[in-house]
């Protein structure tokens, strides 16, 4: 039964597209396949889900997310000093370089700011902290899952 209305027990195959502040589009499915997920599956955020909550088959809506509902405030103390040799001597560090640490538990990627002679500055932020999110989406189906 592909009827339903978005709740706790849903399936969901949509169409979406996500966008930062200033218009850049950050991920979207409109080009391509769908995207499907069960609602509390973990694949969307909670705050992206309980925004999608009463759409149906056939509506489509422009969402805004708010940091707090998306990817968190970003946070200072996830700002980290790093010693400079603790890099591989063949990686050219710039700004802006995505570097990928090991925290034990899998990877954790950080953002270099700044390099200094013996310190780097890395930041653990996830990239869309702190940004309100523009999320559009078509529902193409909802079906009933217990």
């Amino acid at each position: 039964m592909s009827n339903g209305v978005i709740g706790e027990h849903s399936r969901v195959t949509l169409h979406f597209s996500l966008k930062m502040d200033d218009g850049t589009e950050v991920d979207s499915t409109f080009k391509g396949d769908p995207a499907s997920f069960s609602v509390g599956d973990g694949s969307l955020l909670p705050g992206f889900e309980k925004a999608l909550f009463g759409l149906k088959a056939g509506d489509e809506a422009e969402i805004e997310i708010p940091p707090e509902l998306g990817f968190g405030q970003r946070n200072p103390s996830n700002m980290q000093k790093v010693r400079r040799d603790s890099f591989s001597p063949d990686i050219e560090l710039e700004p802006g370089l995505v570097v990928s640490f090991d925290n034990g538990g899998g990877e954790l990627p950080g953002v270099i700011r700044e390099i200094e002679d013996d310190q780097v500055t890395v930041d653990f932020n996830h990239p869309l902290a702190g940004q309100t999110l523009s999320f559009h989406v078509k529902i193409i189906a909802v079906d009933s899952i217990q």
